[in-house]
């Protein structure tokens, strides 16, 4: 019997398939879905991996025994699925693994106008539902049987996405995106296309779920090398390197060295309150000091926020913020349905780039004050214990404990949290110089 337990995390579903996940269990997280959903149409879509199909299938003919409509994208990145989900006001489900290796597979669930679902907010009973399912303690189908339609949206989002660049000053800029061959590799070339002052460059665009080439893992460094290399070999203006869905994006500047996510918020914030002063952004907590800084510089409201798409959603809607960013490169957009997406994104530094006509390198510069770790993880048995140890430890300094433990010890400070789906300890580490911080 599948195990739920294994696959159901914080914010979606992810794992091996078919060992952990497989048809069987699809069609119950269908049928469940469906449940929660109370009759919400739902949009399906999915990304390269081979094991897609079978497991859409599956899911799809659980939702459609509920009686409830499917609406079936195809072939899409997730953030073209959040557009969809906003845009036609249905429940969604992508089948994704996002940059997971190519023998996991996943659902990432939202509501009608891409509301996020999360273990707290609806994970929970999605999963409860289905075991009861699997479990053959609930019934597995209605009388009524939905409608299955099939749309392709890709032209429609890409409209939307274009409407985030301001189209009166561009200028010519060369652009290389490495998209892992993932699902970069069907977006970008239809974003680019409408905007044929830019050259655009792809490696690795063939839609491949076996990596060929490199994990589709861009926050790791050893998977931006090859993107590094090609912009200065071949004397491009930026690099993009996408994640397996393309809902993330993380940039490489001219001279091939590779900016943070914290460095993107940053100039993402920079950008969105030369439009809206005095407007209000999220940056989650293990983002650089830097980025609070440059918003209260440029008259904003920074509102710092825990790890997470559902948690930066939820607190956009509360706070009416008009861009939320995190580290990790998820960033966020009011005018996106608070849903993330590295095209918008990628569009926006575009237009700040031809705004100003100054190259990355240089609109880096003011963005970066302090030296950080990056992520360094370590596997731990017993998370709390050690984390209680470590807050003991530096009892002296200013704490809290909004996600894991920060202590705040002047010049530098720390922030230490559990993985939400491995048995690890997070440290997240900045100071004033590079010295201090190693």
């Amino acid at each position: 019997m599948p195990n739920l337990d294994a696959i159901v995390k914080a914010y979606d579903i992810r794992g091996t398939v078919p060992d952990q996940l497989d048809a069987q269990t699809a069609r119950a997280l269908g049928i469940a879905f469906a449940q929660f959903a109370h009759g919400q149409t739902v949009a399906i879509a999915h990304d390269m991996r081979p094991s897609g199909p079978e497991l859409v299938d599956a899911f799809q003919r659980g939702v459609l025994s509920q009686g409830v409509d499917v609406v079936n994208l195809g072939l899409a990145s997730s953030d073209l699925l959040y557009y969809a989900s906003g845009k036609l006001d249905v429940a969604a489900a992508m089948f994704t693994a996002s940059h997971n290796p190519a023998q996991y597979n996943g659902i990432k669930f939202c509501l009608s106008g891409a509301r996020s679902i999360g273990i707290d907010n609806g994970l929970r009973e999605i999963k409860a539902l289905a075991q009861d399912v699997l479990d053959g303690a609930a019934p597995a189908s209605t009388t009524a049987i939905g409608t299955l339609s099939h749309r392709n949206l890709l032209a429609e989002f890409t409209d939307h996405v274009v409407s985030f660049i301001d189209q009166t000053n561009l200028r010519p800029l060369r652009i290389v995106a490495d998209t892992a061959n993932g699902m970069g590799g069907l977006v970008v070339p239809a974003i680019f296309e409408r905007l044929p002052i830019f050259e655009l460059e792809v490696m690795y665009g063939e839609l491949d779920g076996t990596f060929p080439n490199h994990p589709a893992d861009p926050l790791q460094p050893a998977n931006q090398r090859d993107l590094q290399a090609r912009v200065i070999a071949g004397g491009f203006d930026v690099g993009l390197a996408f994640d397996g869905d393309a809902d993330r994006v993380f940039l490489v500047d001219e001279m091939g060295r590779g900016l943070s996510g914290s460095t993107t918020t940053a100039l993402l914030a920079s950008a969105f309150l030369l439009k809206k002063p005095g407007s209000t952004i999220l940056y989650n907590l293990i983002s650089s000091k830097a980025v609070p800084e440059v918003i209260a510089e440029l008259g904003g409201i920074g509102i710092r926020t825990q790890n997470g798409h559902s948690y930066m959603k939820q607190v956009m809607a509360e706070t009416g913020a008009v861009f939320a960013g995190e580290h990790s490169g998820h960033y966020y957009f009011a005018d996106n349905y608070r849903a993330d997406s590295g095209l918008i994104a990628t569009m926006t530094v575009l237009g700040e780039m031809c705004r100003t006509g100054k190259p990355l390198s240089e609109l880096r510069i003011p963005l970066e004050r302090y030296a950080s770790s990056g992520e360094i993880n370590t596997t731990v048995a017993d998370i709390p214990n050690v984390i209680g140890r470590i807050a003991n430890h530096f009892s002296q300094f200013s704490q809290d404990r909004l996600d894991g433990l920060t202590v705040d010890c002047g010049s530098w400070w720390f922030n230490v949290r559990p993985s939400n789906t491995e048995p690890l300890l997070r440290l997240n580490l900045e100071a004033a110089t590079r010295d201090e911080c190693d």
